[in-house]
């Protein structure tokens, strides 16, 4: 196999003899041929079928503290296939609630489901995610564009609103995840501050 010249000479410069090189560059192959395969054994089996997704996103303070939260059910046994909850730092509601979205699809995404309806309180973000108001903000843009390119991955997804009472698990787990789980390690703002001039 021929390696890249400068990862060629580092391998000479760490390894001098050839038969060493040759049995470091297999082992770094044979483990990760492991993890692959391990990584592929931990995926969830495909369901198929229609899937409900319910997200939920908040800050307390808008901008503040804020979470989200993804449930995904099989509506046919009433299952639920996963849930997640996780601190995002500063940010606003809107945000969240998008960032909850995001999460969420990619949690559908490995499950295959030929039909996604995603069940979101935020009527707002429902309709700029049906083209029925435009997104104004330009810092939520890029997380419209995202969910776009997402949703391309579906044969079939729908963005449906419901009224708050009927996302409670998803609520709960943005309260939990505000009440309990840590704040990450680094928190991005959604305001920058301007650079000093001193």
């Amino acid at each position: 196999m021929k390696l890249p010249a400068p990862l060629e000479r580092k391998l000479v410069e760490l390894f001098p003899r050839a038969r060493e090189r040759e049995r470091f560059v297999a082992n770094l192959i044979e483990e990760a041929l492991s993890k692959e395969s391990t990584r592929e054994e931990a995926l969830p089996q495909a369901v198929g079928g229609t899937l409900h997704l319910f997200t939920d996103g908040g800050s307390r303070g808008n901008p503040g503290q804020a979470a989200i939260g993804c449930v995904l059910e099989d509506p046919k046994s009433g299952t639920i296939l996963k849930e997640h909850a996780e601190r995002i730092g500063i940010e606003t509601n809107n945000v969240a609630e998008y960032r909850a979205l995001i999460e969420g699809l990619k949690i559908a995404e490995e499950y295959r489901p030929n039909r996604l309806i995603c069940h979101l309180d935020s009527e707002l973000i429902v309709k700029q995610l049906n083209g029925e108001y435009r997104v104004k903000m330009q810092t939520l843009q890029p997380l419209v564009e995202e969910i776009k390119e997402l949703s391309m991955g579906f044969p079939d997804i729908v963005f449906k609103h419901i009224p708050r009472e009927d996302n409670h698990r998803a609520d709960a787990l943005v309260n939990r995840a505000l009440d309990e789980l840590p704040p990450p390690a680094f928190q991005p703002t959604t305001h920058p501050r301007p650079p000093s001039l001193f």
